[in-house]
């Protein structure tokens, strides 16, 4: 085969990864990003997380303030790691918009992330601990039951 020919095939071929890789990053399903939810919705997610735990585990009231307390740490870790990107497609295209992938820009995403994680999960644990160990034995045995039944699902249920 002439060379000219295997450099296009090289070439088509490194194109059609790159293409795919962007379509895989920035792909959209019908359900809503978790960084680009409005504070709406989070306030029903909230309601109905609370309502529903507390049919399951018969949650009394310093139980149900305990999770509350853990749902909001976990919307403040979300939006914190959101930070101060409003599109996040367009971020992950800016690395790729040159010649040459912007590793500084990769870089300084990766630490702007992984800052907020190390930031926000001591309040995250120890929202998770309260709330744990003020279940009963039987409450905290239903947890771990959920936990098994979910282990190896996808996706949310209703």
């Amino acid at each position: 085969m002439q060379a000219w020919i295997k450099r296009t095939l090289i070439g088509l071929g490194a194109a059609a990864v790159l293409a795919g890789g962007l379509a895989a990053c920035g792909h959209r399903d019908h359900h809503t990003r978790m960084g680009q939810v409005s504070p709406e919705t989070v306030a029903e997610w909230r309601g109905k997380l609370l309502e529903r735990a507390g049919k399951e585990l018969v949650l009394d009231a310093t139980q149900k303030q305990r999770l509350g307390t853990l749902f909001d740490k976990l919307d403040e870790q979300r939006l914190a790691l959101v930070g101060s990107t409003t599109d996040p497609r367009a971020a992950m295209q800016q690395l790729v918009a040159g010649e040459r992938f912007d590793r500084s820009r990769a870089l300084s995403l990766m630490q702007e992330k992984t800052g907020a994680v190390q930031l926000k999960s001591p309040e995250v644990i120890n929202a998770a601990a309260d709330f744990y160990d003020g279940l009963n034995p039987t409450q905290q045995a239903r947890v771990r039951e959920f936990m098994a039944k979910r282990q190896g699902r996808h996706g949310r249920t209703g």
